[in-house]
């Protein structure tokens, strides 16, 4: 989760191949669904959406990435993933409406807070989390 902008599929690509994990990426999914609604409602959709999506995956016994916003609390109560990266790496995105509405999650909800984009950020999380799958 993070601001547009924040290379949140940046660090899902390169994890991705890291986990062998199928990957879903909320631009993606709002374009097959057709459902560019930004409104709290249409927020709280997409969530659920992407839960639905990872939990089929879950279902199949497979890891799963899903990298989108997840502005609000709700939002992210709504997705209730498993392990939780932040990529606060820019203090505003290029969407006004969701740096207005953008919450930044307690430190007790995050499993990795990624203050910059690099290239050994994919390496030491994909690690981490595959001693513990």
């Amino acid at each position: 989760m993070g601001l547009p902008g924040s290379g949140k599929t940046y660090l899902a690509a390169r994890l991705q191949p890291l986990l062998e994990a199928a990957w879903y990426n909320a631009d993606n999914v709002r374009e097959m669904s057709n459902d560019w609604d930004f409104s709290d409602k249409g927020r709280s959709r997409q969530s659920m959406r992407m839960k639905s999506l990872a939990d089929f995956e879950k279902s199949h016994g497979r890891v799963v990435i899903c990298d989108f916003v997840c502005p609000t609390q709700k939002t992210r109560d709504n997705f209730d993933a498993d392990i939780t990266v932040w990529m606060d790496t820019i203090k505003e995105g290029r969407f006004e409406d969701t740096n207005k509405i953008f919450e930044d999650p307690s430190p007790l909800d995050i499993d990795f807070h990624v203050r910059e984009r690099n290239d050994t950020n994919h390496k030491k999380i994909a690690e981490a989390i595959l001693k513990n799958v």
